[in-house]
């Protein structure tokens, strides 16, 4: 691939106007987490048509178990991001180049690390979540063959993570694509022709994540300097700065995913007690809010991308500006979404299921959950600000509070209180409401401590 066509995709986050850059950057990172979700929700609809509600509760309950695994590292990715974007706003090539290869060793042992623990703590996992015995075998099938992909996963979501930090969002959406297809072919040809069921859907998302690993190994290959990737292992070299300066910012930001991952395995398990059709009316209804909130994780790496590169650069100024304008879109595209799905949410869930069971209990997470869901950005879009300028351990703090140890009491206390499905649900919101509260206001005074000892430069045109 030519070095002009790459630059082309590329977004200048350093000059000119920041509304339309950051919507630019945003709009292909959205389509790509909504592809990336439509694996699990297209094995859920396959499962759906070809097989029985134990089935997809099988399939669409394991989001908390496959989050509580692949979060740290997700961070790590996260911090990858912020230390090239800010190499790159220096101008610092040789630190790009050192972090690349830092990089692509990274994603790899990831990857490997995360299938182990995965075939391995999956049963386990899902013992303690006192998931269904009518649910929980089909579920270890899925869980033990799915994880067998995360080196393939890995490997897209470490590269996509260096092609965000110059600025191009476009290819890893193409990858997605073409991957996303085969996903929703082979789940078809695997279950509804073979009748292979759970494990049929489970490769099928294998495969495919192999063949999304593929085109962005590619690509990164055919990327101009510095950021190309090589394809002689030997060639690769772990920079110590540079991984620890990932992991100081990356860890963090896991951590974070990790508990709040652990904290929703709880809720799940009460989820649980509710009986399979709450199992499968809740996925459902999940696969939705995961949808909307990639709308929330895209501007968190915008703020990521955009923050790093003008930080590095001196360009505090416009770093303000990121943070208010990341915020609004957020909040914005967020909500707008939330009261469209759950405006027509009989539409929607019924492409999972024609159950009124699973009906009534899903659209009781819409009404409780997804409409409020927008509410999240104030503390995702502020973590994401901070961690752009090293700070990484205070929005953990803050959030693990907020949507983790007080999910957690209300869990054990709320059958006291209101013992419905509703009433366990109640407490997404009002998580959402503290924690931004407490995390955003973290943020200005992180703002002014970072920029108030440095000579603030003039903020550009938004």
């Amino acid at each position: 691939m030519s070095s002009g066509k790459s630059k082309k995709r590329q977004v200048d986050m350093l000059h000119g106007p920041l509304y339309g850059k950051i919507l630019t950057f945003s709009i292909p990172l959205i389509a790509s987490g909504i592809l990336q979700q439509s694996f699990n929700a297209i094995d859920v609809a396959v499962i759906g048509r070809y097989s029985t509600t134990q089935a997809i509760a099988a399939v669409g309950s394991n989001g908390p178990i496959i989050s509580i695994l692949v979060n740290l590292f997700l961070g790590i990715a996260i911090g990858a991001n912020a230390v090239i974007a800010t190499y790159l706003g220096q101008k610092n090539h040789d630190a790009v180049r050192r972090s690349v290869s830092t990089v692509a060793i990274i994603s790899l042992l990831s990857g490997f690390i995360l299938m182990f623990l995965g075939i391995t703590l999956a049963r386990p996992i899902l013992e303690a979540m006192s998931a269904p015995p009518d649910v929980i075998d089909l579920a270890e099938e899925y869980l033990s063959i799915f994880f067998c992909g995360m080196p393939f996963m890995m490997t897209y979501n470490f590269g996509s993570a260096i092609m965000r930090s110059v600025g191009d969002t476009s290819l890893p959406f193409y990858a997605l694509l073409v991957s996303t297809v085969c996903n929703l072919l082979l789940d078809w040809l695997f279950a509804g022709v073979f009748g292979w069921g759970v494990s049929g859907v489970a490769w099928a998302t294998v495969i495919s994540t192999g063949v999304n690993a593929a085109i962005i190994v590619y690509f990164l290959a055919r990327e101009p300097q510095p950021v190309t990737l090589s394809l002689k292992l030997r060639s690769w070299r772990l920079s110590r700065p540079d991984f620890n300066k990932m992991l100081r910012i990356g860890i963090p930001a896991g951590l974070q995913g990790m508990v709040f991952s652990i904290s929703n395995i709880f809720i799940q398990s009460a989820i649980n007690s509710f009986g399979s059709d709450a199992i499968a009316g809740s996925a459902a209804a999940l696969t939705y809010e995961v949808y909307c909130y990639y709308i929330v994780s895209a501007f968190c790496a915008a703020t990521i991308a955009f923050t790093g590169q003008n930080y590095g650069s001196g360009e505090y100024g416009r770093c303000k500006s990121v943070l208010r304008i990341c915020m609004f879109y957020s909040v914005v595209l967020c909500g707008a979404s939330n009261l469209l799905v759950a405006w027509q949410g009989h539409a929607f869930i019924s492409l999972f299921s024609s159950s009124p069971e699973v009906m009534h209990y899903a659209l009781v997470r819409f009404n409780t959950v997804l409409v409020f869901q927008c509410l999240a950005s104030s503390y995702e879009i502020s973590g994401s600000y901070m961690r752009a300028l090293g700070y990484s351990l205070t929005p953990m703090l803050l959030t693990v509070f907020g949507t983790c140890v007080l999910r957690l009491g209300w869990v054990t206390t709320f059958r006291s209180i209101d013992d419905s499905f509703h009433g366990l649900l109640l407490i997404y919101p009002i998580t959402w409401i503290i924690t931004g509260a407490a995390v955003f206001t973290a943020a200005l005074i992180v703002q002014h401590r970072v920029f108030g000892r440095k000579t603030t430069c003039r903020p550009e045109p938004t």
